[in-house]
């Protein structure tokens, strides 16, 4: 994880030269997104991106930036959600005026308000303790979203109606790809402002009361007060996100609220990276894809997903992320030709061992649920029946020869890198 901490106090310049550009083509990209991808499914897919980029980002604020694990940050996610949907059906029933462009605003002022209230108390502690508060006040309110019917709509969930309030400048928001431009624009507003707080005294005094909060307090900072201003900020964009959720999908239920909903931004968090601005979008993006995606392809996707979570976390604990920030220094020594040879062979005997594992996982799920149905699928184009011995031998076979080939590769990986990392150290020492 990255430590950089400046208890000086004295921000870096929020935006230098390079950033306004980067920054720049970031909005490019996704103005641009949608014309590369025309599909409703892509349209769709592109949207809950920019969704579970926004909750990501807000959840690195305490874990990355603060050190807070959080089990319950669906919460102000759920709550901003459903306030928003309420907000709408007011407008709908004539009852309120605001624009819905403005109306993940409303979703924003409901997080930071719980975020204010809740931080209260659960900010008082940090490390475990923190973590178990925060599950259960998670399991608290989820529980509260089937008894108190009348607000969250017990297990139907609150229904809404993002045209309502007409058309307004020509958008009425009942297309798929003016909602994407909406939640585009939020989620890049988001980005910068969220990047901004990184670069000021509290997101430096947040890093420093995540490695040190001794320290931070002998030197006059308030770790409790840090840790609840951080809370309450990282509510108010989760607040938003939820918000944005309440115009995507039209339907607000308690699952927005549950345990499974904080441990998707976990999951998104770790894999992307933590220690980095970037990894949590990194890691939205990458789950996003594969909760949409996989999921029509194979009904054992969530089994897949565990697997690749269970491989981050073993062998690049830092995330995505992490892997790329290490390859920096090669690339600019010019030294990534040398381990582009090993890298290729691994990923070659990666894929042979990764054809034998899920062929092997489709097996046995076939068997599971398609006792009673036809035996035989198909499995990258090979008819496989669950009912022949010589089935099992091949997809075995498969998967023994991927790993001993792997393993191969694995070791050549770690001798291209202790060749190369002599040269590395001089570059670095002079």
């Amino acid at each position: 994880m990255q430590r950089s901490i400046a208890l000086s106090g004295v921000a870096a310049p929020v935006l230098r030269w390079r950033r306004p550009l980067f920054w720049l083509g970031v909005a490019a990209l996704f103005a641009l997104l949608p014309m590369a991808f025309r599909q409703s499914f892509a349209l769709s897919m592109l949207s809950q991106m920019g969704i579970a980029i926004i909750f990501a980002l807000s959840y690195n604020m305490l874990l990355g930036q603060t050190g807070l694990l959080s089990f319950g940050h669906a919460v102000y996610f759920g709550l901003g959600a459903f306030f928003t949907a309420h907000a709408i059906n007011w407008v709908g029933a004539g009852k309120l005026w605001f624009p819905i462009t403005f109306m993940p605003l409303v979703g924003g002022a409901a997080g930071l308000f719980f975020g204010l209230i809740l931080g209260f108390v659960t900010t008082r502690r940090a490390g475990t303790p923190f973590a178990m508060i925060s599950l259960g006040i998670a399991e608290m309110v989820a529980a509260s979203a089937l008894m108190f019917t009348a607000f969250f709509g017990g297990e139907g969930g609150i229904a809404t109606n993002r045209t309502a309030g007409g058309p307004m400048l020509g958008v009425s928001y009942g297309p798929q790809i003016e909602v994407y431009y909406l939640i585009a624009a939020w989620c890049l507003v988001c980005m910068l402002l969220m990047y901004a707080l990184t670069r000021t005294p509290l997101g430096r005094m947040a890093n420093a009361v995540r490695d040190n909060p001794e320290r931070a307090q002998f030197v006059g900072y308030n770790p409790t007060r840090v840790r609840w201003l951080m809370l309450t900020l990282a509510g108010f964009f989760a607040g938003i996100a939820g918000g944005l959720a309440a115009i995507n999908y039209e339907i607000v239920t308690a699952e927005t609220l549950g345990v499974v909903a904080s441990g998707n931004a976990v999951l998104m968090a770790f894999i992307g990276g933590i220690g980095h601005f970037w990894g949590p979008i990194l890691g939205a993006v990458l789950v996003t894809f594969l909760q949409s995606a996989l999921s029509t392809y194979t009904q054992a996707w969530l089994l897949y997903f565990g697997l690749l979570f269970l491989v981050i976390i073993l062998f690049s604990p830092g995330g995505i992320a992490n892997l790329i920030t290490m390859h920096r220094p090669v690339w600019t020594a010019g030294l990534i030709k040398r381990l582009l040879p090993s890298y290729a062979l691994g990923a070659a005997t990666g894929a042979v061992m990764l054809a034998g594992l899920v062929g092997l996982v489709e097996m046995i799920y076939h068997v599971e649920a398609h006792e009673a149905a036809t035996r035989t699928f198909r499995f990258l184009g090979i008819a496989l029946d669950p009912g022949r011995i010589g089935s099992w031998l091949a997809i075995l076979a498969l998967l023994a020869v991927g790993l001993a080939l792997f393993s191969r590769a694995a070791r050549s990986v770690r001798r291209a890198w202790d060749d190369i990392t002599p040269q590395l150290q001089a570059r670095e020492a002079a």
